[in-house]
């Protein structure tokens, strides 16, 4: 494995703010040092299944997760080979045909719900952190994307939220904040946080 590269895992859940951390390092660290890979991306394939019963997936569960391409792939990237990520489409809850092109980098950062709750990723990890917000914060986000972005309705939002969101939130993605190595509250605004977790990574540097 190539030891010059650095990974970072980014969980928490859903809305909490791991993208707009991520992001705020790739602002930092330029797009020629630091690529985000998103957990989502690692969805399975659900082309056997009807566009019906793709509805009725429980996507907040590990088992939603293909583990293994996404620990091959990330394996391949810290040993300095480039990788074909797949690119999930939410509208059908399906792969595309198409995948993304990514070459090795200095920093890599994964981030998703569910990152840290798998052991086979937290093993190649050299920063482990969990973004803590409050639930009620999370569900407003999480309804006003899906909303805007997604096209779906408020309903579809708030019964999904409560049938699958919250309860594998408790389940799964809460007990992983233990496993963190840096806790960030309030997001990207928790300045104290984040220049932690920026301090940790330029001495890996």
């Amino acid at each position: 494995m190539n030891s010059s590269s650095i990974l970072i895992g980014i969980a928490g859940g859903t809305g909490s703010g791991k993208t707009s951390i991520a992001n705020y390092l790739l602002k930092k660290f330029g797009s020629d040092q630091l690529i985000v890979i998103e957990q989502d991306s690692y969805y399975k394939n659900n082309s056997a299944l009807s566009i019906d019963e793709r509805n009725q997936q429980n996507f907040d569960h590990p088992d939603a997760i293909d583990i293994e391409l996404f620990n091959k792939q990330l394996v391949s990237l810290l040993g300095g080979k480039s990788v074909e990520i797949p690119i999930y489409d939410f509208s059908i809850h399906n792969r595309r045909n198409q995948r993304q092109f990514v070459r090795p980098c200095r920093i890599i950062v994964i981030e998703g719900i569910l990152t840290l709750y798998f052991d086979s990723l937290r093993k190649l990890m050299n920063i482990k952190v969990f973004v803590d917000t409050p639930d009620n914060i999370r569900f407003t986000r999480r309804l006003s994307r899906d909303v805007k972005e997604r096209g779906r309705t408020i309903k579809s939002v708030t019964n999904q939220y409560e049938k699958t969101v919250k309860p594998m939130y408790d389940q799964f993605v809460k007990p992983s904040r233990d496993l963190a190595d840096i806790i960030i509250t309030d997001g990207v605004q928790n300045k104290e946080a984040i220049d932690a977790l920026m301090s940790n990574i330029n001495v890996l540097l």
